[in-house]
């Protein structure tokens, strides 16, 4: 069919507007605006009606002619009573509505850039299919991509900030159906490095093990399993200085909750939820973690990333340096201690997961390699031990042999029970 021929079968179906009619041939011309399309196809129906009228005669025509004409009063100037669109219920006429909702949702948010998305009614989508099916429309633009860039125009017009595709720090979802505006924010992400300078603090949030984080007397109705967290230590001070509703800590690897994290500290991505305010001092942010921190955790190396980051983070490869205080069932000599560990290096380590983290880790044999490993201090009561190995060893069972489930390990070339009683980690090179 010809474009004037599919326009008529759109005619036939009743009111629409002229964003809706040009929407339908979105993809045969450049540089028009789908209101122009549509006029223009209107207005075009309607004088092709008029001369047919003229040259025959036939007062039958004047019925089509009638019918372009109604629908493109705009166009013609033609005066009568307006009938709304059944295709978009009117919505195009309310475009300026749509874009104050999005202004007033926005509030006293900072940010530099948008991204408008349309959650369409049931209805309109129905209406859409309908009028394609029925009229073999096969050039049109959807109504929420139309919905996007034209009410994404008006607000950009409104507040003087730039449309962006990839990375906004505001998307703005217009539904339909709900007559509403809401925003998701981009969160924002520091990255650096932490110390842990005390033991006894996890260092993610840990939800009650009793009540499941709902609060009971157990955990004084906190819901933590323990009072403070290094993630809760870093993302206070972010939380206050950006306004943000929460935020969500992402570390190279963990540490134990006994251990300590020393050296040049583990490197971390730390995310502000939903923040207020974007454009912060890291310099000031560091000092006042540090401040807040009390002497427990350090932070250093602050800057703001891309999310992108998170990922690289947990993906590298992490070889880690440890510092064990391991203690002895038996007396061991320092000649014998010294052949057990250097039988350990370069050698491949099997490991089942630990006992003691069996219940949140899948049950696998892990291989990983001691790449160096060194008696730095020995006395009769302890020998001091540094571990330079793969990340993901469980350096405790690597001592301790965890009753055969790591072979080999420290406790078996020894033929003597070997633990861990200190555990520091001293570098974590990505």
């Amino acid at each position: 069919m010809s474009i004037l021929e599919t326009a008529k079968k759109i005619i036939e179906e009743g009111p629409i507007c002229d964003h809706c009619m040009g929407r339908q041939f979105a993809k045969l011309s450049t540089g028009l605006t789908n209101v122009e399309r549509g006029q223009a196809i209107k207005l075009a129906l309607a004088m092709e009606g008029d001369a047919m009228f003229k040259e025959s005669g036939d007062d039958s025509l004047l019925e089509e002619l009638a019918k372009s004409s109604k629908y493109a009063r705009k166009t013609l100037k033609i005066e009568g009573e307006d009938e709304k669109c059944w295709v978009c219920l009117g919505i195009f006429e309310n475009l300026d509505l749509w874009a104050d909702r999005a202004v007033e949702s926005i509030g006293d948010r900072e940010y530099s850039t948008i991204l408008v998305g349309t959650k369409v009614s049931g209805l309109i989508g129905e209406n859409e299919e309908i009028l394609w099916s029925e009229c073999g429309v096969t050039q049109a633009e959807q109504f929420k991509t139309e919905m996007n860039r034209e009410v994404g125009k008006l607000i950009s017009a409104r507040i003087g900030k730039e449309v962006e595709f990839e990375r906004p720090d505001l998307v703005i979802t217009l539904d339909i159906a709900e007559e509403r505006t809401s925003v998701q924010v981009k969160s924002l992400y520091i990255q650096g490095r932490y110390r842990k300078l005390v033991r006894g603090i996890p260092q993610t949030r840990w939800p009650c093990r009793n009540c499941g984080g709902r609060g009971c007397e157990q955990c004084d109705n906190t819901g933590k399993q323990y009072p403070e967290s290094v993630d809760e230590l870093i993302g206070k001070e972010l939380i206050e200085m950006t306004e943000a509703m929460d935020s969500k800590f992402h570390g190279a690897g963990r540490e134990d909750i006994d251990a300590l994290m020393l050296g040049t500290g583990r490197p971390f991505v730390v995310e502000a939820v939903s923040p207020k305010i974007r454009s912060i001092d890291v310099w000031e942010l560091e000092k006042r973690i540090n401040e807040f921190a009390d002497g427990k955790v350090e932070v250093e190396g602050l800057k703001i990333v891309e999310k992108a980051v998170i990922e690289t983070l947990k993906s590298s490869k992490a070889d880690k340096v440890y510092n064990l205080k391991v203690t002895f069932k038996e007396p061991v000599s320092t000649d014998k201690l010294e052949d057990a560990i250097n039988s350990l290096i370069g050698v491949q380590i099997h490991q089942r997961t630990p006992q003691r983290v069996a219940h949140r880790r899948a049950d696998l044999v892990r291989k990983r390699y001691v790449h160096n490993m060194k008696l730095v201090e020995k006395t009769e009561e302890f020998a001091i031990i540094e571990v330079h190995c793969d990340g993901g060893l469980y350096v405790k069972e690597l001592t301790s042999g965890d009753d055969g489930r790591t072979e080999p390990s420290l406790t078996g070339l020894l033929g003597i029970q070997a633990k861990v009683d200190e555990l520091n980690v001293i570098k974590v090179d990505i």
